[in-house]
């Protein structure tokens, strides 16, 4: 890495877990990476306060009322200010960026995902759901334009880490789950659970809407579907081990039967710094793992009756098309329902179900065929949450 020059990285959405944890690591490393530009949703206090601490070049917010609230507070300094998702999609195209992590929340993240790989940027994927949605549509951008797409969820990190100097085709991906914090429950006890208990995950501090993502395990289903298009993988080569420890991030098994782990204390600090960094290592302050005080590592095989959202991504991922489009939208609109308490824990894997069933499937859609999928998926959804 050049030392001479600073990385400059777009943060798209700063003020969520991973966008203020890709910020301690540009603090870690204040002679190698510049904030650039940060945006946020709705969060306009601590995008304030970022911004003042960081000094980007410019920052957004997405929700165009909070705007003269973000100019007034900030324009005692040279920081270019703007609002709404055309800014979005226009920031990640500046000249100086030279990387762009996209850690918005849901499909809001696609659109400003594809201007800045349209405009060759580098891109730190930390928003599951561009995947999810267009895997097809982004890998062909990003094969045209030649742009590094480098993932930053902890699974996708250890898998690209293990497959760091590997010649050598995948036999099979070993997708580590923590089981959140529901791992044991029956279903009589799933039918109760309250959003405050699933707000409690074991092991990781996330946002609210990965949170329950992860305690119905519809995460999980998103991530295969992305290691699919990360790795160039069958659905039948991805393999969901429930790990309640969280300290094999994933695992990579190949021809000879060799499996090559990633192994590390439940941090993103560490898949984001690799992701600024590639493919050097950085020296961090992180905490380190300690094997003596890991005594004991277990693993079990998922139940997806319990947890039928990851046979349905697995069921999106297999049909194609739209079909995985499809299962984000229904997931946003019951993931919503279920912090709103409109819907039970149960009730959201069924609403996907029957939007499943229910919405139109194109077999080889295009940009403006995912946009509209996404309006009628969540319209179907949101009539079944209704009639809960």
């Amino acid at each position: 890495m050049n030392t001479n020059e600073k990385k400059k990285i777009a943060i798209l959405g700063s003020t969520g877990s991973i966008g203020t944890q890709a910020l301690q690591v540009i603090e870690e490393h204040p002679d190698l990476y510049e904030a650039y530009v940060l945006t946020a949703n709705n969060r306009v206090e601590l995008l304030i306060e970022q911004a003042r601490r960081f000094m980007p070049e410019a920052v957004v917010i997405a929700n165009e009322k909070k705007y003269e609230i973000l100019r007034e507070a900030l324009a005692d300094l040279p920081i270019k200010v703007y609002a709404g998702d055309d800014a979005l999609c226009q920031i990640v195209r500046e000249k100086p960026v030279s990387m762009v992590l996209t850690a918005m929340v849901g499909f809001a993240g696609l659109k400003p995902t594809i201007s800045a790989i349209e405009a060759g940027k580098s891109i730190a994927l930390a928003n599951k759901e561009t995947l999810v949605v267009a895997g097809e549509l982004i890998n062909r951008l990003a094969n045209d334009r030649h742009v590094d797409i480098i993932p930053v969820d902890s699974e996708h990190s250890a898998i690209f880490q293990c497959l760091a100097g590997e010649i050598s085709p995948i036999e099979k991906i070993i997708l580590t789950a923590s089981g959140g914090p529901f791992r044991t429950f029956t279903r009589e006890q799933l039918a109760a659970v309250t959003k405050a208990q699933a707000l409690k995950h074991p092991n990781w501090t996330m946002g609210a809407k990965i949170t329950i993502d992860s305690a119905s395990m519809m995460n999980k289903g998103f991530e295969v579907i992305e290691a699919k298009w990360l790795f160039g993988v069958e659905p039948e080569q991805i393999q969901v081990v429930v790990h309640p420890q969280s300290i094999v991030h994933s695992a990579v098994q190949f021809a000879d039967g060799a499996v090559k782990a990633q192994l590390g204390v439940p941090d993103m600090r560490v898949p984001i710094q690799y992701a600024f960094s590639y493919p050097l290592r950085l020296h961090s302050s992180f905490e380190r793992l300690d094997l003596f005080k890991t005594s004991t590592l277990t693993f079990e095989e998922p139940d997806t009756e319990r947890f039928h959202n990851l046979a349905l991504a697995y069921e999106a991922l297999r049909k194609g098309g739209n079909m995985p489009c499809i299962v984000n939208a229904a997931n946003e609109v019951v993931n919503r329902a279920f912090l709103d308490d409109r819907i039970g824990f149960l009730q959201m894997s069924d609403v996907i179900a029957a939007t499943m069933q229910k919405a139109t499937f194109i077999k080889e859609p295009t940009y403006e065929d995912y946009l509209q999928t996404d309006a009628e998926a969540r319209r179907i959804a949101g009539g079944f949450v209704g009639e809960y």
